[in-house]
C-alpha cells in the first residue's frame, strides 16, 4: 500500500520538469527587440537638438524603446534639406523659415513637425562701423555677404524692398557663415547678413554697424522637419523627440547660464556672456505647427520667386504636418 501513494507523484514530477523545458525553449526562440537607428542631422545653429545631444538626453529618451541615434553636422539648412530629401537623414534639426521653401522647389516631400516661435532679432545686416554705408539705400551696388536659402537670405530681400531696391540692384556672395565672417573681417565685401550665434559673435568681436534686424520685416521662425515617408512610419520617434525639444527650450530659458556653458564649447569657444546674449535674442518656444499659420510662409515663397531666385512658384502649404 505504500508504494500507491508513491507512484502517482513520479509522473507529475516528469510532466512538470516537461513543461518547465518547453517553457525555457519557447522563450529562447523569441528574438531580442531590435534596434533601430534614427539619423539626425544638424547644423550649428540648430541649438536645442545640440543641447539634447551635448546632454545625452535624447539618446537615453529614445533608448528606451530600442532607438539610436546617428548624429549629421551640416554647414547650414540647405544642404541639410537636401540630405533629408534623398534619404541620406531621417529628421531635420530646426532650420530657417526659408529653407523648406527651397526644398520644395526642388520637390521635396516634407513634414513638418515643429516650429519655434518667431525670433526676429536673431539675424540681422551688418557692415563695419567706419562704414560710409549709413541706411538700406545706401546698399545699392554693393557686395553683400549672405548664406543662400538662410532666414537671412529673406531678410536681405525684405530690408532691399523696403528700400525701394531689388535684389538685383546688390552684388550677393552666397557664402557659408565661417565664410562669409572671414569675408566681412577682411573687407571683402560691404556687408554681412547673418544669424546667431554668428551676429552676436561678430558684435562683440568686430567693430560693427547694425543696418537693421529682422523686426518688422522677417520674423524668423525656425521648423524642424522630416521625410513625409519617415513620418507616416515612425510617429512615435517624432513624439519623442517634440517633447525632448519642448523640454529642452524650457530648460535653456530658465538656465540661461548654464545652457551657455554647455555651448560655448561647441560653439567655437564662444564665451559665456557671448552665447547668453546670443540665446537671448531666440524663443526657444518649441509649438505644432498649424497650417493656417504658414501665412509667412506663403510671403517668403513669393519673394523668392518674384527675385528670381526660385524656378517656379511654391504652394507653402503643399506640405505634411505632423500633429503631436
Amino acid at each position: 500500500m505504500p508504494n500507491a501513494y508513491k507512484n502517482p507523484v513520479k509522473p507529475r514530477r516528469h510532466s512538470l520538469l516537461a513543461g518547465l523545458a518547453i517553457a525555457l525553449a519557447c522563450t529562447l526562440a523569441i528574438p531580442a527587440q531590435a534596434r533601430e537607428t534614427v539619423r539626425i542631422g544638424y547644423q550649428k545653429s540648430s541649438t536645442l537638438i545640440t543641447l539634447l545631444k551635448a546632454q545625452g538626453t535624447l539618446e537615453q529618451a529614445l533608448g528606451k524603446d530600442n532607438i539610436d541615434i546617428s548624429w549629421h553636422e551640416f554647414p547650414s539648412g540647405l544642404p541639410l534639406l537636401e540630405a533629408l530629401n534623398i534619404g541620406n537623414v531621417d529628421i531635420s534639426a530646426d532650420v530657417a523659415d526659408t529653407v523648406p521653401i527651397f526644398a520644395q522647389a526642388a520637390q521635396a516631400k516634407l513634414t513638418y513637425f515643429a516650429e519655434e516661435s518667431p525670433s526676429p532679432s536673431a539675424q540681422a545686416i551688418v557692415v563695419a562701423k567706419e562704414s560710409p554705408i549709413q541706411q538700406l539705400s545706401d546698399l545699392k551696388g554693393k557686395k553683400i555677404a549672405v548664406t543662400k536659402a538662410a532666414g537671412t537670405h529673406y531678410l536681405l530681400i525684405a530690408a532691399l524692398n523696403k528700400a525701394g531696391l531689388t535684389f538685383a540692384d546688390i552684388q550677393p556672395a552666397y557664402l557659408t557663415p565661417a565664410d562669409g565672417r572671414a569675408a566681412f573681417e577682411n573687407g571683402k565685401v560691404d556687408a554681412w547678413v547673418t544669424w546667431e550665434p554668428f551676429l552676436t559673435s561678430v558684435q562683440r568681436q568686430l567693430p560693427t554697424r547694425t543696418l537693421t534686424d529682422g523686426a518688422g520685416l522677417a520674423s524668423y521662425k525656425r521648423y524642424y522637419l522630416t521625410s513625409t515617408a519617415y513620418a507616416s512610419a515612425h510617429p512615435q520617434v517624432l513624439k519623442l523627440v517634440y517633447q525632448q525639444l519642448q523640454q529642452a527650450g524650457s530648460w535653456i530659458k530658465k538656465n540661461p547660464r548654464d545652457a551657455a556653458a554647455v555651448l560655448g564649447p561647441l560653439w567655437g569657444n564662444l564665451d559665456v556672456e557671448t552665447v547668453e546674449s546670443a540665446n537671448a535674442h531666440r524663443s526657444y518656444q518649441v509649438e505644432a505647427v498649424k497650417a493656417d499659420q504658414l501665412g509667412e510662409q506663403q510671403k517668403i515663397a513669393d519673394a523668392f520667386f518674384a527675385a528670381g531666385l526660385l524656378p517656379k512658384a511654391v504652394d507653402a502649404k503643399d506640405v505634411g504636418i505632423w500633429k503631436p
